[in-house]
């Protein structure tokens, strides 16, 4: 099978969000790195970075009514390689935890409010606070940090005390690595002639993954409106079937709970208190790690408020 066939795949398969993630951001900067290569050499760089321009997020609001797409684009968009090989390690290592205990849908929603979040704060600092860089007028962003750190703060307010064991320094809890995070952007903000709007865009990410988790455990999803746009847009070009004519009975539905030896499933999709008795009773004996994925996510919904 062809790498371009393994591509295709990928984006073909469902609930496969946190790869197509990090392939749609390996494909970009990829893209630039091959064609931009040989364009240095023959003088003609100016290409790449009026294509890049096109992409980035300008801090000056002047600029950004006639590039509204940056807001979406910049976080798609790398030029350094450790500054995206960081990005997609803490996408990977993060984004797996958040698509195993919530699923797909909420990785895809943590990714793009966070970017968003991170854009919308970095711009209004910028024009709040002229000071924080020398040419605010010429600043832009790019990279795909604050939408990294929205998952990673998220992940660790979801599951504080889950552990990574990191090279060189053993077992962490993930809400010290969260915590670390944020306290280096914030101390980072403040250095005007470095990368102080980057660092300003984290913070913003990193309050829209806290703030995710929080409402999600109130029983409020921050991602629906987002995904009921992207079902409009889906339905808007997907081809509509012929219309067929069929007369049928009428049919007259109740609401039932379907019950077997296993398993007792409300309609709403809700978790039953038979399933969550059963699942507590697996944790008891077997301890949390036994849980299958599924498992995981029917007592995450339980824990919601109604």
């Amino acid at each position: 099978m062809s790498i371009f066939q393994e591509i295709k795949d990928t984006f073909r398969q469902p609930n496969n969000t946190l790869k197509q993630l990090i392939l749609v951001n390996v494909i970009v900067f990829l893209v630039f790195l091959i064609i931009g290569t040989p364009l240095s050499w023959m003088g003609y760089e100016w290409i790449e970075k009026l294509a890049i321009h096109y992409l980035a997020l300008p801090s000056n609001l002047g600029l950004f009514i006639y590039k509204p797409w940056t807001l979406i684009t910049y976080f798609f968009t790398h030029e350094g390689f450790f500054h995206i090989l960081f990005n997609m390690l803490n996408l990977y290592w993060f984004g797996m935890l958040i698509s195993e205990y919530l699923g797909d849908k909420k990785l895809l929603s943590l990714y793009i409010l966070g970017g968003i979040g991170g854009g919308v704060l970095y711009m209004l600092m910028y024009n709040l606070f002229p000071n924080l860089s020398q040419s605010p007028a010429g600043a832009h962003l790019i990279g795909a940090s604050a939408s990294v750190l929205a998952i990673v703060v998220a992940a660790a307010t979801l599951l504080p005390n889950y552990t990574f064991n990191l090279l060189l320094i053993g077992p962490i809890k993930i809400k010290y690595i969260a915590a670390a995070l944020v306290l280096m952007s914030w101390a980072l903000a403040r250095e005007s002639s470095g990368n102080a709007g980057g660092n300003i865009a984290h913070l913003g990410g990193a309050f829209i993954g806290w703030m995710f988790i929080k409402q999600l455990q109130r029983g409020s999803d921050m991602g629906r409106p987002l995904h009921a746009m992207f079902v409009f847009f889906r339905n808007l070009f997907r081809r509509k079937p012929n219309l067929k004519v069929s007369h049928r009975r009428k049919t007259t539905f109740t609401n039932r709970t379907s019950t077997d030896s296993t398993s007792t499933t409300t309609i709403s999709g809700k978790p039953s208190q038979k399933e969550i008795d059963l699942i507590l009773d697996k944790i008891s004996s077997s301890g949390y790690e036994s849980l299958s994925k599924e498992e995981k996510q029917k007592l995450f919904q339980a824990s919601q408020k109604e």
